[in-house]
């Protein structure tokens, strides 16, 4: 195992309440990455340094572009779409008092897996849905707490997720028709390391997931094993994903929320170049 603590650099200084959700767009060259709590949406080009800011009505769990242009929002009463020329509308509307969408993740079939979770964290007030093309909804999870981290195996055939207080990177086995099954734990985070969060799959089929309460990232191989560690001065880092054009740089969300005296790059943008080699995510097909 190897241990960095100066790999990172700041991709964009912000004081996000709630940074979440890095996401890399090829139709765009742009990183996606999300405020929740603030109803954010940022994009950041890190050729140019451009960066735009638009504000959700609701609070908004994650964001990803869809195959014909808009995107895709997990927002706190359902999933809603973006359309390229700003026109939203709702895919599915089930609001649930007390509760929101929080991180999603696009399947290699170009379906959207959104996660909610209860905003006083309740024990099983969360779900994890698939979300087709065509707007069906089936829910896959229906017992979950803080419904976090998913992706995908290079070759597809493995699911990686977390529920954050499980401490847990469970892993399923992908069925023909895209559904999953035989779930199992592939790694757990020990106590006092922090609890896992956002996650994401580099092109070698090793997870890398972020560390909220941990000051880290931490990438496990396939077999489960703790093969690298990447510390970070700002405790609560939140999720994790490949960008750049050679989808090389590893870039990170923060956040800020809950800590009395907070680092000053908590709730940055932080990015780790050179950090390995990722695997481009498909959009929404929706």
């Amino acid at each position: 195992m190897t241990t960095s603590g100066t790999a990172f650099e700041v991709a964009v200084h912000a004081e996000a309440t709630l940074g979440e959700g890095p996401t890399w767009d090829p139709a765009t060259d742009r990183l996606l990455w999300i405020d929740i709590l603030n109803s954010r949406v940022h994009t950041y080009d890190p050729a140019t340094g451009r960066r735009t800011l638009r504000r959700t009505d609701q609070h908004v769990g994650a964001v990803k572009p869809r195959a014909g242009g808009g995107l895709v929002l997990n927002l706190r009463d359902g999933v809603g779409l973006l359309d390229p020329d700003d026109t939203f509308r709702w895919l599915l509307r089930e609001p649930v008092p007390g509760r929101r969408g929080n991180d999603a993740a696009v399947a290699p079939d170009g379906s959207l897996w959104a996660g909610t979770m209860r905003y006083d964290e309740a024990p099983g007030g969360g779900t994890l849905t698939r979300f087709t093309g065509d707007g069906t909804a089936e829910t896959v999870l229906d017992d979950v707490t803080v419904s976090n981290g998913t992706g995908w195996s290079p070759d597809g055939r493995l699911m990686y997720y977390v529920d954050t207080p499980t401490r847990r990177i469970d892993v399923f086995d992908v069925a023909a028709d895209g559904r999953v099954v035989n779930r199992r734990p592939l790694a757990t985070v020990e106590e006092g390391a922090g609890f896992p969060d956002g996650l994401c799959v580099d092109a070698e089929g090793c997870v890398w997931v972020a560390l909220w309460d941990g000051g880290a990232v931490r990438r496990y191989t396939p077999a489960g094993d703790l093969d690298r560690v990447i510390t970070l001065p700002v405790p609560r880092v939140t999720a994790c994903a490949f960008g750049g054009p050679d989808l090389t740089d590893l870039y990170l969300t923060t956040a800020r929320v809950g800590l009395t005296a907070p680092h000053p790059l908590a709730g940055s943008l932080l990015v780790v170049p050179g950090a390995g080699r990722g695997v481009a995510q498909p959009a929404f097909a929706g």
